[in-house]
């Protein structure tokens, strides 16, 4: 019995998370597993509901689980609460820091199916295939911030980066782990430059360097890291860095791929694992049967195989996401010409039936 707790959150995540679910089941029925799947509120959703966007009872079912499965969270709707009740800043920051999860994996897989989905030329995302490790509890994000008034008017406002070398050393070391099962890269990115922040970091990867001798190391500042993935994506394998950059340059490496509806994501560190698509809430397209389930499908598959060892399972679903998109069914956001446009349960239809084929 595998316990696992749903937090689906704002705009399309209680739409998303259902089809997740109904994947999980359709695993459990063909491999004989069973989930125990406890729902709770996080986000705007919860704040509607109790007065906070993380409630105590939801901290104590995800602790409760053996892995947590998160939609979304934030919308409009929040955005004019005090800056600690809105939903991306009073749910999802605490909730990494109290469950102790200070990586987050975020891997960016061009399928063969969708070589031509990005706006970048096919020739240079092209069997791309690479993974991005951001740092998820320090930096500006918790640093101390505060506002103070002027003499002459107006005010000035201050944010505190801060990390440690047990930090950076943690990171690090999943990175070298991580590249080591790869192709062997390991990129860390800084800007060193420029910041102190960014000197301990880079100190501390190369202390480490010296304990994985079969890994390559090398060391690139974030702008031209940012540039280099427009560039010639596919000359990186593992990337680690820092918690804001980390933030901006995953999204940015979800449009080599086409969609970021497309990409899944691994909170770890602590006792229990989180999975989330890395896109928003998308409140545009709430409600109208129009979001990309394949990005939660996956972060499902990533959970049956990092946190419960069904790599056989998390294969099978992995193969039937291919099929269907080799069998030119497409969501809105990754709709060519001359490819069948399925809605979220219809594109999650689909995959549950590759999966029910699979041998």
């Amino acid at each position: 019995m595998y316990k696992i707790a749903l937090l689906p959150g704002d705009g399309i995540g209680p739409e998303i998370i259902p089809q997740a679910v109904r994947v999980l089941q359709a695993v459990g029925e063909k491999y004989n597993r069973q989930f125990a799947l406890q729902t709770a509120l996080i986000g705007g959703a919860a704040y509607d509901a109790t007065g906070h966007p993380l409630p105590e009872e939801t901290l104590a079912v995800c602790r409760n689980s053996d892995a947590v499965l998160l939609g979304a969270v934030g919308g409009p709707k929040w955005d004019n609460l005090a800056p600690e009740l809105r939903p991306e800043r009073g749910a999802l920051l605490p909730l990494r820091k109290k469950l102790g999860l200070y990586a987050n994996l975020r891997p960016a897989v061009v399928n063969p199916a969708l070589a031509t989905a990005s706006t970048l030329k096919e020739d240079i995302v092209a069997g791309l295939d690479i993974l991005i490790i951001r740092e998820l509890t320090g930096g500006l994000y918790f640093g101390q911030k505060h506002r103070q008034d002027l003499p002459g008017g107006g005010q000035k406002a201050v944010e505190t980066l801060e990390y440690t070398t047990h930090e950076v050393a943690r990171v690090a070391r999943l990175g070298f782990e991580m590249a080591r099962r790869r192709r062997k890269k390991l990129t860390s990115v800084d800007k060193a430059n420029v910041l102190e922040s960014s000197r301990l970091w880079r100190e501390v990867v190369e202390s480490l360097a010296g304990e994985y001798p079969d890994v390559e190391l090398s060391h690139m500042y974030v702008d031209n890291c940012a540039m280099q993935l427009v560039r010639n994506p596919k000359q990186f394998d593992v990337l680690i860095t820092e918690n804001m950059f980390g933030d901006i340059l995953t999204d940015l490496a979800s449009q080599l791929t086409g969609s970021i509806g497309m990409l899944p994501s691994a909170s770890l560190g602590g006792e229990v694992a989180l999975y989330e698509p890395i896109h928003g809430s998308a409140p545009d397209i709430a409600g109208q049967n129009l979001a990309n389930p394949i990005a939660t499908i996956l972060s499902a598959a990533m959970m049956l195989r990092i946190s419960f060892g069904l790599e056989d399972e998390a294969a099978a679903v992995e193969r039937a996401v291919n099929k269907v998109l080799q069998q030119g069914y497409r969501t809105g956001d990754i709709m060519q010409p001359g490819k069948t446009r399925l809605g979220t349960v219809e594109m999650t239809d689909a995959v549950i039936s590759a999966l029910g084929q699979d041998a």
